[in-house]
């Protein structure tokens, strides 16, 4: 078995077909099924099921795909650790963030961690921690920085609490309910709810049933923070969202804070990744500068 075929296994699964794999990696398409053929043989069972509309993992191959991901990203790491640190590093860092690391951390990091590694390649996810975790545990992202999860990580993971935090409700500027004081004000508001930072919908409905109100009526429910940023700008919806937005410089002149007197809550911020290996050096410099912002 050798390190290139789980490569090409790898490349399958991400492009779903030969072909495409075959471009990806810039090979011809029959070296590509003759490497897959000779790692069934070797293994004695097939990995794929072959389908019209590509190709789709057995039961065998998705148990065989979930380690040979975990070998073919610590070779990778293993390869690029062994050059010196500093501006000539070349290498990847895979990172997931919740949207407070997004407009409170990475602004300040990324400048400083491009200056120092300008040569390594940065792929970031904006993410919470259960849509991740199988990255994390087989080696695809390098740690998860953001909301704690509801439950405790999957086994193998280490979670480490940060700090705090808290929430804000949030409105366009010139809102008509800008200035209210009180969660009973906003009662008969529509409302946005993100799935980005914990699930803001449930909290929201948590926190009014706490002071005897209705439910409030969520009319938006958004994936991504562009999503929230263009709802909010554009209509009179409302979001309760971690109190970073206020102070972000794309935000700050969009978006105004509306004074509840209640407390607001959020997800306290976490790291997550696999303690057993190391950060590669590119990495653990990312997440040093990150943490200085908190």
């Amino acid at each position: 078995m050798k390190i290139e075929q789980l490569q090409h296994l790898m490349a399958i699964v991400e492009q779903g077909s030969l072909r495409a794999a075959a471009r990806r990696m810039e090979l011809p398409q029959p070296a590509l099924t003759r490497s897959v053929r000779a790692l069934e043989r070797e293994l004695g069972t097939s990995l794929f099921a072959r389908q019209t509309t590509g190709m789709v993992l057995t039961a065998e191959g998705t148990r065989f795909h979930r380690r040979a991901s975990a070998i073919v990203h610590e070779f990778r790491r293993a390869r690029e650790e062994v050059q010196r640190p500093g501006p000539a590093y070349e290498g990847t860092v895979s990172v997931a963030l919740s949207i407070m690391p997004h407009l409170r951390m990475l602004p300040e990091a990324l400048p400083v961690f491009r200056r120092s590694y300008p040569r390594v390649k940065l792929e970031i996810t904006e993410s919470l921690l259960p849509g991740v975790e199988g990255a994390l545990r087989d080696g695809g992202l390098d740690f998860y920085l953001g909301a704690a999860p509801s439950l405790k990580p999957a086994a193998g993971l280490a979670l480490q609490r940060l700090r705090d935090n808290t929430r804000v409700v949030v409105c366009r500027r010139g809102h008509p309910l800008a200035r209210v004081r009180s969660l009973k004000a906003l009662a008969g508001a529509h409302w946005a709810a993100t799935t980005i930072d914990h699930n803001a919908e449930e909290d929201l409905a948590r926190l009014f049933d706490s002071h005897g109100l209705a439910v409030p009526q969520v009319m938006l429910r958004a994936h991504s923070a562009l999503s929230v940023l263009v709802a909010l700008a554009e209509t009179d919806l409302l979001a309760m969202l971690p109190q970073q937005w206020t102070g972000f410089a794309m935000t700050r002149d969009l978006l105004a804070t509306v004074p509840v007197r209640e407390a607001l809550p959020a997800p306290d911020i976490v790291m997550v990744r696999k303690p057993e290996l190391p950060l590669s050096p590119p990495a653990e410099f990312l997440l040093d500068v990150m943490l200085r912002s908190l």
